[in-house]
């Protein structure tokens, strides 16, 4: 599986090639740090690891009496690998929101009706989830468990329904068909 930063930058090129200073500036226009921040330095360097396990591939490209400027385009190593960790990062539940955030910020490189077979089978991986969680909460676990505890459960909780809610939104806009393929 993919790191996050690796994924998000392969979907970025997936949508369109780019060098390393454009990736960085679309980050930066898109406010991307407000919930994943990737320094420029993480984007060079994932960058250049991406190109050494043949993910990517970078051409010098040369405008005018510009510095040389390398365009990173995705290659199909890179597109299966990215289309897998999309599959995995979906059905997978993490308290690190930022995996599926991740994920699905990049998976219009899937056809529309994976995108919805995966994100149904999250729902119920979700809904599992929180019926497993459920259980602990009841009033006489909170009588004997510490405040602090009964609170970090709550917080749990709160967290697993706002991934269903999102799950189930992204799953609205599936089923309206807009932008889902390229």
């Amino acid at each position: 599986m993919l790191s996050k930063p690796a994924t998000l930058l392969l979907g970025i090129i997936y949508e369109k090639p780019l060098n390393a200073y454009e990736i960085t500036k679309l980050l930066d226009y898109m406010n991307i740090k407000w919930w994943f921040n990737v320094a420029d330095s993480t984007v060079y360097t994932t960058l250049k690891n991406l190109e050494k396990r043949g993910l990517i591939e970078g051409t010098i490209e040369r405008i005018g009496n510009m510095p040389d400027r390398t365009i990173y385009t995705l290659t199909d190593k890179g597109g299966g690998e990215l289309k897998e960790t999309i599959r995995e990062s979906i059905l997978q539940f993490s308290f690190d929101t930022n995996i599926f955030t991740i994920a699905a910020f990049v998976m219009n490189i899937l056809e529309t009706e994976e995108k919805k077979e995966l994100l149904e089978k999250r729902l119920n991986i979700l809904q599992s989830y929180l019926a497993g969680i459920s259980k602990q909460d009841n009033e006489v676990w909170k009588k004997e468990a510490p405040d602090f505890h009964v609170a970090n459960l709550e917080r749990m909780i709160d967290i697993v329904q706002a991934e269903i809610s999102g799950t189930k939104r992204l799953l609205s806009v599936i089923g309206e068909g807009k932008n889902n393929e390229e």
